[in-house]
């Protein structure tokens, strides 16, 4: 199994969605998936279970840090959803050694049940993105096109306890960045002059999708992703002609990001 985090420090930048799209294109593409979401407020456990695709643990995600014994069902699609008790964790500071350690003991205990495990991250750099980060193979950072999670970038790489360069020289040196994924990008100059900064100063952290100069993965601002969000739908069984064209905008980008975390294709340290 391999385990791929969505991290950002900032909020709001579509990662729960990516997540989500992940997700679901990796069983569309028959590979067996452990979705846990560790973000209190619960945008990625949500749209998945509403489409009733996945089968819902019982054990909530909180659990898998607190507890020794979480277990999860049987199944080729599952999903540990988010719970209260996550807000609490970043304040038992004594206890963040045993927290990591649990998470990482779980995944190894359903190592051979999974092939892509995905989790999603609450952007605050608590114990809860340190411990999936120590135990993570690969990281994708979404990030929107504006100036400020631009200059974000340098905490994403040096944040003094949650940033990559640390947590690989500490705690998981094989933890790999696949790469910063603009996200709710639209078609206006004011964003098109913002992608081309962000490649132009950032080229070697993008997701190249060709050798073609500038031919970066992005997620797109469009209606048909958010409403497939809000009422669990797959976008490819969407009957709106806007949810198929999307579909076919993006899934290049899904498809890239999958080929990377399964076969190692183009993956790199940083």
């Amino acid at each position: 199994m391999k385990t791929l985090v969505l991290a950002n420090h900032k909020g709001g930048v579509g990662k729960s969605a990516v997540a989500t799209l992940l997700a679901q294109y990796c069983v569309r593409q028959g590979h067996r998936v452990l979705a846990i979401d560790l973000d209190h407020q619960g945008n990625f456990s949500e749209p998945l279970i509403r489409s009733k695709r996945a089968v819902v643990a019982a054990t909530t995600s909180d659990l898998l840090l607190s507890s020794d014994t979480a277990r999860v069902p049987a199944g080729g699609f599952v999903l540990v959803r988010a719970g209260d008790p996550l807000l609490a964790l970043e304040r038992q500071p004594a206890l963040h050694t045993p927290f990591a350690r649990n998470l990482g003991n779980f995944l190894k205990s359903v190592d051979d049940r999974f092939d892509v495990c995905l989790i999603d991250t609450h952007p605050n750099p608590d114990i809860r993105l340190i411990a999936a980060l120590a135990t993570a193979d690969f990281v994708v950072s979404p990030i929107q096109l504006n100036q400020e999670a631009i200059d974000g970038v340098r905490a994403l790489l040096h944040h003094q306890r949650v940033g990559i360069h640390k947590i690989k020289a500490v705690l998981n040196p094989r933890l790999a960045l696949i790469g910063l994924l603009p996200t709710l990008v639209e078609p206006t100059p004011f964003q098109r002059t913002n992608f081309a900064g962000l490649i132009e100063r950032h080229l070697p952290l993008m997701i190249k999708l060709s050798e073609r100069q500038g031919d970066c993965a992005f997620i797109p601002k469009r209606s048909a992703i958010a409403e497939a969000q809000a009422e669990g739908l797959l976008l490819w069984e969407m009957k709106k002609t806007a949810a198929r064209d999307t579909w076919t905008e993006i899934e290049p980008t899904l498809r890239r990001i999958v080929a990377v975390i399964l076969g190692g294709e183009g993956s790199r340290a940083v």
